[in-house]
């Protein structure tokens, strides 16, 4: 009911904004009004992409803040009026964003480009390869698919090839200068696929271990294998039932390392360490960047180089 109310409230103030910025201009201009192109995004790697291949035409704002909880964030109306002065409106898809459908809807009415960077790439047999082990259900609901599909650097060039075409569409006046940043950013998602396919290559072992079923696409890709302790959250205190799987799943596969999203509270990793016999390491969806991690300069491909990392020392292939 309460998002029902919001979504109201946001389609009123989307409709007004159109209406009064109608009144003064006909359509909106490809750039804003310092000359860049303004493009809001909901998911930190299509920010990323965004910026590295617009580079200085580009004004890019991803919608979620730092250190926010990407699934649970819902959007105020303040936030979602800002979108309608965008050129370009980039979200992921899939599930990942429960809100933006209906905030498109009203977007395109208001000649905002619309991009849905996960169209056609997710795939529900690879969404159902990974073993799911607990007591509960995942606690966000993708109907059945795992969305992250950028954590497979080749579907990740492909999201990016549609930032691309949707910029040249936007401000064809820096196609040039767009399609060799473009370049750029394909040579630096090939050279990291290689990267991962030699560490698979070097691997003993193919199972990991992770808290969160978010790494279908990565172990799908590099043909390793996700059991996922679903219901498990680095913030609680496992049940007995969720204890019991985490134990029972490190017997059967003789794993040494179990991951988790985030840094783990100090019960947990008491609890892998003692009761498991196993060390609990990092193993980051990339959804969204820490403050700390915007400090140290962090991006898509130093992330995902920890974590390849992280998953070599796993899987026997240091």
């Amino acid at each position: 009911m309460r998002k029902q109310y919001l979504y109201g409230i946001v389609a009123s103030c989307l409709f007004l904004t159109s209406v009064i910025g109608c009144s003064s201009k006909e359509s909106k201009d490809s750039t804003n009004q310092n000359g860049s192109v303004s493009i809001v995004t909901t998911l930190y790697p299509l920010e990323d992409f965004a910026k590295k291949i617009g580079g200085s035409h580009v004004q890019v704002t991803n919608i979620v803040p730092a250190g926010t909880e990407a699934h649970d964030f819902e959007p105020s109306a303040k936030d979602l009026a800002k979108l309608s002065k965008a050129n370009i409106f980039l979200y992921h898809g899939s599930g990942f964003e429960s809100w933006t459908e209906k905030a498109a809807s009203n977007l395109g009415k208001n000649k905002t480009k619309i991009v849905n960077a996960s169209e056609g790439l997710a795939s529900e047999e690879v969404s159902k390869e990974s073993e799911t082990k607990g007591e509960h259900d995942h606690e966000h609901d993708h109907k059945g698919m795992d969305p992250h599909v950028w954590l497979d650097p080749t579907l990740a060039k492909k999201e990016s090839r549609k930032i691309y075409d949707a910029l040249v569409s936007a401000d064809p006046t820096h196609k040039e200068e767009y399609t060799k940043n473009f370049a750029e950013l394909e040579k630096q998602f090939d050279q990291l696929d290689g990267e991962f396919q030699m560490m698979a290559k070097k691997a003993t072992k193919k199972e990991f271990v992770t808290s969160h079923a978010a790494f279908s696409y990565l172990a799908h890709r590099y043909g390793l294998k996700q059991i996922s302790i679903s219901g498990l959250s680095p913030e609680d205190e496992p049940t007995p039932k969720e204890l019991k799987a985490i134990i029972d799943e490190a017997r059967e596969h003789q794993v040494k390392y179990i991951f988790f999203e985030t840094l783990v509270s100090g019960k947990i990793a008491d609890v892998v360490k003692n009761e498991v016999k196993a060390e609990a390491l990092i193993l980051n969806p990339l959804e969204g960047l820490t403050t700390e991690d915007i400090k140290n300069k962090q991006d898509y491909f130093s992330v995902m180089r920890k974590n390849k990392e992280n998953l070599a020392k796993a899987l026997g292939a240091m």
